[in-house]
């Protein structure tokens, strides 16, 4: 890996967050359809929260005078085939996103970028908490696949994922 640009391997992740934004819509579309309110605003949350991680990613390659590549994205899931799919699909989709980060980090390493390692470490710690969250959401849908009104139940009630990220990176447009 250590052949690769930091930069470039960046505008790659770039796409991977934008892409999992409109996943996230996806999955909020899906239970938007299904009148499951709580469960659709966790994931346009979430989207947005990738959205951001994008643009945070956008705003590093602004300040250490690097080119920015706007991707392309594909067109997203938003049909499942029963409503636990999503929830799997989204725990399924950080923890790829969790191996993508630590690639980034474990690249800005081998190659000295000391600027880039310092960038990512924030993301590491991120991954960590969404990987756990969708996990823990997932357990909870699972357990109440025959009644998902008590996962809305759960999400009013504990409020998952809406910790917000006081340390996070800037983002470019914030």
């Amino acid at each position: 890996m250590a052949d690769r640009n930091f930069p470039d391997a960046l505008n790659e992740q770039i796409a991977n967050e934008f892409a999992a934004s409109m996943q996230y819509v996806g999955a909020a579309v899906h239970y938007d359809a299904e009148t499951l309110p709580r469960l659709a605003a966790f994931f346009y949350r979430q989207a947005a929260e990738e959205r951001s991680h994008a643009m945070m990613m956008v705003q590093y390659l602004l300040d250490v005078d690097e080119q920015v590549r706007i991707p392309e994205i594909a067109a997203s899931e938003s049909k499942f085939g029963d409503d636990v799919a999503p929830v799997r699909m989204a725990l399924e989709q950080e923890r790829r996103v969790g191996e993508e980060i630590y690639k980034l980090f474990e690249l800005a390493r081998e190659t000295r970028d000391y600027r880039a390692e310092q960038f990512m470490q924030w993301f590491v710690k991120e991954q960590v908490e969404e990987v756990a969250l969708m996990q823990d959401l997932l357990n909870v849908v699972e357990r109440s696949r025959d009644n998902l009104l008590l996962v809305e139940d759960f999400i009013a009630r504990e409020q998952p994922g809406e910790d917000g990220e006081s340390d996070a990176p800037p983002a470019a447009g914030g």
